[in-house]
């Protein structure tokens, strides 16, 4: 459905990061939306090219205090966690239709929230309100949902990395290792990625209880789950090794079919499982750029494991690329619009 005449007005609160230069660069190439206003309090007045470099040229817009947005179609929230359950009440007042990218709405259960997060959620009246942003497990949710959250990308990654087998109930126990690029830390630099120290790093920053295991157990039931998460010298992207011990035994045939079962006609999913050439399996920088995610296996036959490989750009599929196809969604409008971009070879 395209919109009868005008086009949708579109703001967004916390625009400076990287996941809100990635919105700004999705929505202006949107054929049904115009962006009214983004903001940065620490960069108001200036063009966003300032921060942006990528839109030098391409527009005039400038950042705006965040006490100055009027009443818009859709709000992007761009926010560090903690910040959206502060002002829901008055960013509700701005506009219809919320998409938050941050965690603090993303899960259901107060008590799951405080264990991950380790404070009370400050505002539990809106949990139930919002739809996860997850198109592959919510879609018909999101075609209704006034207000979504965003996702976790590394949950993302291991979420559809999983999710076919999930849903057959086949899952007994996995262990998910995730690499993961510097941009996941935002823009903010500190010590720990200062370049002398994050140069060459292979960093366990997180081994045990990282917080987005708590999305995937809330989308994908409740199994045996080990997570851990590697910083490796890369920007963008996320690889998840997901090494699965299912229920009962599976060949490479039968998994062909169960993934193609769930993801034949996802737009935004694509298996790349071949036998032949030098990108057999999903590789992170082949996705750059793009709202893909790509999705591979093997089977250890000799043990039953099985080897999911996922990859997908944290900023965009596991963020900013994400929101905007749920924005689609909520809309009514075809789901690849404005996302539907191949990457760079060679990058």
């Amino acid at each position: 459905m395209e919109p009868a005449n005008s086009k949708v007005r579109v703001s967004i609160i916390g625009a400076s990061g990287y996941t809100g230069g990635e919105l700004i660069r999705l929505l202006l190439s949107h054929p049904y939306v115009e962006v009214a206003q983004v903001t940065s309090q620490q960069n108001a007045g200036k063009f966003i090219s300032s921060v942006h470099p990528n839109f030098r040229g391409q527009t005039q817009l400038k950042f705006t205090r965040v006490e100055e947005v009027g009443e818009c179609d859709v709000l992007f929230l761009a926010l560090p966690h903690g910040r959206s359950t502060e002002q829901i009440e008055h960013y509700a007042k701005l506009a219809p239709r919320i998409i938050d990218l941050a965690a603090d709405f993303r899960l259901r259960d107060p008590q799951e929230y405080k264990r991950w997060y380790e404070v009370d959620h400050a505002n539990v009246a809106w949990l139930n309100k919002f739809c996860y942003g997850l198109p592959e497990t919510r879609r018909e949710e999101l075609r209704k949902a006034s207000y979504v959250s965003g996702v976790g990308c590394n949950a993302t990654t291991a979420n559809l990395a999983m999710l076919p087998l999930a849903r057959a109930g086949l899952i007994r126990m996995a262990v998910c290792d995730l690499k993961v690029g510097s941009s996941e830390g935002g823009n903010q630099h500190s010590a720990a990625t200062h370049h002398a120290t994050r140069a060459g790093s292979y960093r366990s920053f997180a081994p045990v209880g990282h917080r987005h295991q708590a999305e995937i157990r809330q989308e994908l039931g409740d199994f045996e789950l080990h997570f851990s998460v590697t910083a490796v010298e890369m920007v963008r992207g996320v690889l998840c090794t997901a090494h699965l011990f299912l229920h009962e035994p599976k060949t490479e045939k039968d998994l062909w079919k169960i993934f193609r079962a769930a993801y034949g006609d996802e737009p935004f999913v694509r298996i790349v499982n071949d036998k032949q050439g030098l990108y057999r399996l999903p590789e992170p920088k082949l996705v750059t750029g793009t709202n893909y995610c790509d999705v591979g296996f093997r089977v250890d036959e000799s043990s039953g494991r099985v080897v999911v490989i996922s990859a997908l750009d944290n900023l965009m599929k596991g963020a900013a690329g994400t929101a905007v196809q749920c924005m689609n969604l909520m809309l009514g409008w075809p789901e690849r619009t404005a996302l539907d971009f191949m990457g760079l070879h060679p990058i």
